[in-house]
């Protein structure tokens, strides 16, 4: 009897064995409606298969995981794929002993990877000079103009020439606050949207060496005379409550979807929000610009996160992820993310995929953010890759934030962006030098 309990004890356990699931660990900043799709992908790629399972798990906002991630690998303890937001992508590149390029986890794992399948503009942003890809594209994005139409309306505005300039924003603005909207324009990303993107827009630099693609001795000049006028625009319309500045990263964006501020540029990635709970009539339009600066509107910047393997796991582990990367390159999966959460789809096959179902006929705008990266590049607009990027960014916030408050002139603040900023990129330079 007791060989037979054993024999069955045996069984049973070679059994679960060989029905061991590999569990990967990933880590994520998505919040609300986003953190349901990260959730939601993970549950069908393990429902598909039964060898791995996919753990999606909130570690924070993107620098708050980026850091866990950080003293994690260090501890010994790193997730298997951590999502990074696109301006830690110059620190990440530079951490070669803490990362696994995508490209060589899918070519060991036998799986097809073709670089070429994706968007030029995102494909380039996360590629090495050496032409490996580093991370997986996952929730690209780019900077957009959310308009509330039905306040549009309420004001007098014609809601079927909605503002593409920067001089028809201001327009737009004073026409909302005399029909007494308390905040006729609010800015999501403040950095991301008013700088760097508007950089892209209008073909001008934000930083030297193609803003820092060709190098980690690039500095920034973003102080330039149209980056001037344009935080001076900004700054005149805060004066006259015609923009009304409500926060860093995404804290803007509550403001719009329950109606309180009118117009809001922020991430194509907030649609998936609008479309779920705001209740009223809007629209996704492109990015405003200034008519008189040559070369605009040209395209906007990437941003969003992708996804990056860290170093020192098992064979199979890495197996499962790229497992999981192959099904989240499915043109299917791609297409329905895209639709759901606004973010772009990052491979071609997906984009037409889309367009052929007639998604974008049915909802209007929602090309606009594809249609704002696909325009062909330039040497000042194909994107920004930069050191230290994230202390940078708040940098940007602090500055600007003062002049918002009408402490600090425009141009000072400009000023004093570039003067802290390229200190940080010297800084990053010379650990570059030292690794190397």
């Amino acid at each position: 009897m007791k060989m037979k309990l054993s024999a069955l004890v045996l069984a049973a356990t070679c059994s679960l064995a060989a029905h061991a699931q590999t569990e990967i660990q990933w880590w994520h900043s998505m919040t609300a409606v986003n953190n349901e799709w990260v959730n939601d992908l993970a549950k069908d790629f393990n429902a598909k298969q039964k060898d791995y399972k996919v753990v999606p798990v909130y570690k924070g906002s993107y620098d708050e995981s980026m850091t866990a991630a950080i003293a994690a690998f260090r501890a010994g303890n790193a997730p298997h794929i951590l999502q990074v937001f696109e301006v830690g992508t110059a620190t990440m590149m530079a951490s070669k002993n803490a990362i696994v390029p995508v490209t060589k986890v899918m070519q060991d794992a036998g799986k097809k990877f073709d670089p070429a399948a994706y968007i030029p503009a995102v494909a380039s942003y996360y590629t090495a000079p050496n032409g490996q890809m580093m991370s997986f594209p996952f929730n690209s994005s780019t900077t957009v103009f959310y308009i509330n139409k039905d306040a549009f309306e309420k004001a007098g505005l014609d809601t079927n020439k909605l503002p593409s300039t920067w001089p028809e924003v201001a327009l737009a603005a004073a026409k909302l606050k005399a029909s007494g909207h308390k905040c006729p324009l609010t800015l999501g990303w403040q950095g991301w949207t008013q700088l760097e993107s508007f950089s892209t827009w209008h073909n001008t630099l934000l930083a030297t060496k193609r803003n820092g693609l060709d190098g980690p001795d690039a500095r920034l000049v973003v102080n330039s005379p149209l980056h001037v006028r344009h935080i001076e625009n900004l700054a005149n319309m805060a004066k006259t409550g015609l923009f009304v500045y409500k926060g860093r990263n995404n804290t803007a964006e509550g403001t719009f979807v329950s109606g309180e501020c009118a117009m809001i540029t922020t991430s194509s990635g907030f649609y998936g929000n609008v479309a779920k709970n705001a209740k009223f009539k809007y629209a996704v339009a492109p990015l405003p610009y200034y008519p008189d600066v040559p070369g605009a509107p040209q395209n906007t910047v990437i941003g969003g996160a992708s996804l990056w393997v860290m170093a020192g796991k098992k064979p199979e582990e890495y197996k499962g992820i790229a497992a999981f990367f192959d099904y989240l390159s499915n043109p299917e999966v791609q297409s329905a993310s895209h639709k759901r959460t606004g973010y772009l789809p990052v491979t071609l096959a997906s984009f037409k995929l889309t367009e052929d179902s007639g998604f974008y006929k049915q909802n209007p705008g929602t090309d606009t953010a594809v249609n704002q990266m696909i325009r062909k590049t330039t040497d000042k607009s194909r994107g920004i890759r930069l050191g230290n990027y994230v202390q940078i960014r708040t940098i940007e916030d602090e500055e600007l934030e003062q002049v918002w408050a009408g402490k600090k002139e425009p141009k000072d603040a400009l000023d004093a962006i570039v003067k802290r900023g390229n200190e940080l990129l010297e800084r990053f330079e010379k650990q570059v030098k030292q690794r190397s």
